[in-house]
Order: structure tokens, then sequence, then C-alpha cells
């Protein structure tokens, strides 16, 4: 999918804001090698750089990679596929925020980011859990089938993981996993179009081969619908429910 990358940080800058706390798993420390999957537009590939680590970020958008370059350009941003990438010099450290619910492909996604690292190495991430803004979903496929749209309603848009199904691929490519949750965490989105512009930034992908004014049609229902659920005192939120990761490669 093609991303917007000036409204990815305008609108949804809570991504990488809450991928702070992320960091605090990771305590990244001076002069570590440390590779950043999924960077973005490098907001906090640049919060591990300031820690004096020498990080790398990678994302398979061109249009995050040119924006990360531009803010960012003492740090090294290529683009990469996340499940098919490799580097010939080890990291101590990888880490990835709001990045893995974007990838069909996990286990060779985990195989490489394991082939990355150092003996030792530790990877810390965190990812849109089982069940996560399920809400938003189900309104967008209920649009979809009220407007003729069926076949697009069974698009698979994201892969949401149990805490259980995690566990269970990082110990098959080889990690030991260290510290695991699953937690809720409600998230308020910016403006009276909040809802709107989070479906027009994350949800693309169930708008395949729509005419586009079709698009507008079916995103206007979908946010009538969650404006019984998702709509309190003037503000907006997305259901997040998030998981949590730190493993290590013995």
């Amino acid at each position: 999918m093609k991303w917007n990358a000036t409204l990815y940080d305008n609108k949804h800058s809570f991504v990488a804001k809450y991928g702070e706390d992320v960091l605090g798993w990771l305590a990244p420390q001076k002069d570590e090698h440390i590779l950043d999957v999924g960077c973005g537009t490098g907001t906090l590939t640049s919060k591990i750089a300031e820690a004096g680590a020498i990080v790398t970020g990678i994302d398979a958008s061109p249009e995050m990679i040119a924006r990360a370059k531009q803010g960012y350009d003492d740090i090294e941003f290529l683009v990469k596929d996340a499940s098919n990438f490799y580097f010939d010099s080890k990291f101590d450290a990888a880490f990835s925020n709001a990045t893995f619910h974007w990838i069909k492909d996990q286990q060779n996604a985990l195989q490489c980011v394991y082939d990355s690292l150092k003996d030792g190495g530790r990877f810390v991430y965190e990812m849109g859990a089982k069940h996560n803004i399920e809400s938003i979903h189900e309104a967008i496929k209920q649009a979809l089938n009220e407007e003729g749209f069926e076949l697009n309603s069974n698009i698979q848009v994201n892969y949401f993981s149990s805490a259980g199904e995690q566990a269970t691929m990082l110990e098959r490519v080889g990690f030991t996993v260290s510290n695991i949750i699953q937690f809720d965490r409600p998230t308020e989105l910016l403006g009276e179009d909040g809802m709107k512009n989070w479906i027009n930034q994350f949800c693309q992908a169930f708008f395949k081969l729509v005419p586009s004014e079709k698009v507008e049609n079916i995103v206007d229902k979908a946010v009538a619908i969650l404006k019984e659920t998702n709509y309190e005192n003037g503000k907006w939120y997305a259901d997040y429910i998030r998981l949590r990761v730190k493993a290590v490669k013995k």
C-alpha cells in the first residue's frame, strides 16, 4: 500500500509518541548497532540515535524513507521489505513499532530479524494484538457490504497476533521470549475528522478497485456507524489492543 507520509506525521504522530514507551524496553546503549524495522518517517529511529547508538532504519515504503532521509540526514535509511532483507554485518539489537501487524509473512520477517542479530542480540517490538481496532474494521466491512462490495469486505488488511501465536513463531526461528504483554490502549484520534483520516491512512487495502467516489461514501458510512461506539465527549477513539515483546537470540 502507498503511504501518505505527510498525513502520517501530521495527523497520526501518536504512533511514534506511544512508541517512545517501547524504547524503554530496548534501552539503547552508546555505540550499539541497532536496526529499526519499519522505521516509517524516522521519528523513533532518531530517538535511538540520540542515545548514542548507531542506528539503521528500514521500511518497505519509498515515501516513508524519503521523508525520513529529509528529516534526519545523519542516519542511514534504506528501502527494504521486512520479510525479505539481509545485512552482511550483524546488529546488537533490533526494534520495531507498529509495523509487524502489516506483515502477512510473519515467519520470514522474524527469521530475517533473527539472522540480522549477533548472538545474545535482543529484539523489542510492539504490534497490534488480536481484536485490535476490531470495531473499525467491522464498520468498514458493513459499509462495503451495504454498497455492494462484498468481496472487498473479505480482504485481510492486517495480521493481529495473540501473545501465544507470536511466542510460538519467535521460538520456532530460535528466539527466547523474555517478556511479552498484551494490553488495551484506547487511542484518541485528532480532530473532528479523526476517524475519517485514520481510515484513509490505514485502511486503503479495503478499497482495492473501488471507484474513488464510492470510497468516500463508504468511509462516510463507516464513520457514521462508528459514531455510536468510538466517539465520546467530542473526541474520536480507536480501540487499540497492543502486544509488546522482548526476545533474545540465544
